[in-house]
């Protein structure tokens, strides 16, 4: 069942949308056309959610003058419906795609390529093969979210079966880090953003952490292993896809990846020939921009290396986070002693129970504005912590009220130009 663009509590899909616009159109065919791209052919790796902005981004300038409306699509296609006479607008945006994505298989200059890219429509003429196609979208869109519930019910039942299965070994390890020199990461590598957040405000993202998804890496390469058997053989795989990650980083040029973030790195790993080439691709202005995270755990277990490589990175301009305190924890930390920018303290219902005042005093000593509470899986996380006074926030709640905000000016959008001048001749 599709969901309804004006269904109360829920937010549409662009395919709805989509096809909600179509309908609207119907009377206002003349001199409209449309142009379909289709990003959803490029290779993974080029149609990451920064690459979808960015492309998407190509459209601003035709939306803002009310020339034509976007829809960006869950298989990652760009569906454009225009005035006929911003024609060569739209083909001079849909050259910088083709100049973005060049170093694509799919975009090799040929021919057959050259028209695969993107179909363009006459909306007068075409409208009934149009309207078909979206509404071939839109079912398409219906069983992905069914396929996907049934992935989440798969994945769940293979975490089952992963924490009763066979334990970690120094062997089964060495199998992994051969496997992973061969694999390509970057589809394994997920961004989560501290966002500040007052009241009821829209979260205001400051930087955003970068890390490898250790379900994505155990479903792919340790389907049948528990990885929690072994503590020591599970930071020892850390610190391979550290140097993974690491190595990665050095090779992009996206400012959108090496900008604004943080990377979550073990002691030996800040300290390493791969940090050291990390670090000379890294051009100075930027290191302010970058958080190191350090495990509270992994402080502790070598105190003079976490002080040695703490003055490192604070020497070459980089911000240092201490991650993965609880309540108990930060009573022992003092965070300007150890000379940390930031700390991030693990949200738990237990915190509850615990008196406000208390995680007040706590949180106050490390500075309100250095305080991230993270793990925020809930709407409870983020009033706890404002009755606390944090203010920067991480979880999935949080990424949940940014999407929740994008999808809602999208459609505001999308209803704003449907019911002003969109349609005026």
């Amino acid at each position: 069942m599709a969901i309804s663009p004006n269904a109360p509590g829920h937010l549409a899909s662009q395919e709805s949308l989509l096809l909600d616009y179509l309908h609207r159109l119907e009377r206002h065919k003349r001199g409209r056309r449309a142009v379909h791209v289709h990003l959803s052919h490029l290779l993974p790796q080029n149609r990451r959610e920064h690459h979808i902005r960015v492309a998407a981004n190509t459209f601003e300038n035709l939306v803002k003058m009310l020339q034509g409306q976007l829809f960006v699509l869950a298989n990652a296609d760009l569906f454009f419906i225009f005035k006929a006479e911003s024609l060569n607008d739209v083909e001079t945006s849909i050259l910088r795609l083709r100049f973005l994505f060049s170093d694509d298989p799919f975009l090799v200059e040929d021919d057959e390529n050259a028209t695969r890219f993107c179909t363009y429509y006459d909306v007068e003429t075409e409208y009934d093969r149009i309207l078909q196609l979206v509404r071939t979208l839109v079912h398409e869109d219906e069983s992905a979210i069914r396929s996907k519930d049934e992935d989440d019910s798969r994945k769940s039942a293979l975490q089952m079966k992963q924490s009763r299965g066979q334990a970690l070994t120094p062997r089964v390890l060495g199998r992994v880090e051969q496997a992973l020199q061969r694999a390509d990461i970057s589809n394994m590598v997920r961004r989560q953003y501290v966002c500040g957040l007052v009241g009821e405000a829209i979260p205001q993202p400051l930087f955003s952490e970068l890390f490898i998804s250790i379900a994505d890496l155990r479903a792919t390469l340790l389907p049948d292993v528990n990885l929690s058997s072994s503590r020591w053989l599970f930071q020892h795989l850390t610190e391979t896809l550290d140097r993974r990650m690491l190595a990665m980083l050095a090779r992009s040029t996206d400012r959108t990846i090496t900008g604004d973030i943080s990377i979550n790195l073990n002691v030996s790993t800040l300290l390493s020939r791969e940090f050291m080439r990390f670090d000379d691709s890294v051009i100075a202005s930027m290191r302010g921009s970058i958080v190191v995270e350090l495990q509270n755990i992994d402080i502790y277990a070598d105190l003079n290396a976490f002080l040695f490589a703490r003055d490192f990175a604070k020497d070459h301009g980089y911000r240092i986070c201490i991650d993965g305190l609880t309540e108990e924890s930060m009573r022992f930390i003092d965070r300007e002693k150890l000379g940390a920018d930031m700390v991030k303290l693990i949200w738990r219902p237990s915190l509850r129970e615990k008196a406000s005042s208390e995680v007040r005093d706590l949180v106050k000593r490390a500075g309100k504005s250095r305080v991230i509470l993270c793990r925020c899986d809930d709407a409870e996380a983020i009033v706890f912590g404002q009755s606390t006074g944090i203010g920067l926030f991480q979880g999935r709640h949080v990424e949940n009220l940014i999407a929740e905000e994008l999808r809602r000016r999208e459609l505001e959008n999308v209803r704003r130009r449907v019911q002003g001048s969109e349609f005026i001749e």
